[in-house]
Parts: C-alpha cells; sequence; structure tokens
C-alpha cells in the first residue's frame, strides 16, 4: 500500500532564499497562467495571466510558495486593479527588489478584456541601459 504525498493547500506565506548573484542587476520572468479570483459584484470567478518581472537585491521569491500564494484567491471577490495592486505590494515587501513589475491580462468579462500593469522601483535604484544585441536568427533545431 502506497501512500499519497500530502496536499498542498493555499497560503499567504511568501517563502524567498537568497539572491545568489546580488552583485548583479538580472531580470527574473515569470508567467502565472492559472490565476483566478472571484467577481467582488456577482461571484463569478475572473481569469487572469500574471506576468512578474523583476530584478531581485538580497532575496528571490521561491516558486512553489508562489504557487500556493496566487491560489489563495481563487475563492476571493477582488477588483481587477485591487488585487493586482495587492499582489505587488506583497511581494515587494517579502523580497524588497531592486525593481518589480506584475502585469495581470484578465480574460474578458462583460465583453472586456482588462489588463492592470503596477511596478515598484527601489528608491535610487536605476536601470543599467539596454544593450542592442545584433538578433541572430531562429535556428531550424529549435521550436518556435
Amino acid at each position: 500500500m502506497s501512500t499519497l504525498p500530502s496536499k498542498a493547500v493555499p497560503s499567504k506565506a511568501l517563502e524567498t532564499f537568497s539572491n545568489p548573484s546580488p552583485g548583479r542587476d538580472y531580470h527574473i520572468h515569470m508567467l502565472i497562467p492559472e490565476f483566478t479570483c472571484l467577481c467582488p459584484k456577482t461571484g463569478q470567478p475572473d481569469f487572469a495571466t500574471l506576468i512578474l518581472d523583476y530584478i531581485p537585491d538580497a532575496k528571490c521569491i521561491e516558486l512553489k510558495s508562489l504557487k500556493l500564494y496566487t491560489w489563495s484567491y481563487r475563492d476571493e471577490g477582488h477588483f481587477h486593479e485591487e488585487v493586482t495592486n495587492r499582489i505587488l505590494d506583497d511581494l515587494v515587501a517579502a523580497i524588497q527588489p531592486r525593481f518589480m513589475r506584475l502585469t495581470a491580462k484578465f480574460y474578458v468579462r462583460g465583453g472586456i478584456f482588462t489588463n492592470v500593469l503596477a511596478e515598484h522601483r527601489k528608491i535610487g535604484w536605476q536601470a543599467q541601459p539596454q544593450v542592442d544585441l545584433i538578433a541572430f536568427e531562429k535556428q531550424s533545431n529549435t521550436r518556435d
């Protein structure tokens, strides 16, 4: 008889780990395609893809805790604007990044698609100029 692993449960706790390269600005990009919450007016589900981009300082977000954190909104009623800013505030409080941008792309509700973008910049931090490298043609051995 085998035992099943313990079931994961939603949680507002965000776990972190030390940035392995704190002396360098580098971009972490995450796509979270299964975000759901409830419409505070109708109680019907709202679905969104969250796009998280950040430049860490001393800490990074641990992925499993981020998954459980976003899952914790599933049965809560929130306006799109409010939940996007709340999530950004919680993530910033957890890791104090140099820069963080959260884009929430909500699926259609009432014939309207809503995108909400919220940003945080650490006081005194400035982005380095972007280096424009020559683009390579797509290789035939990779998928599009």
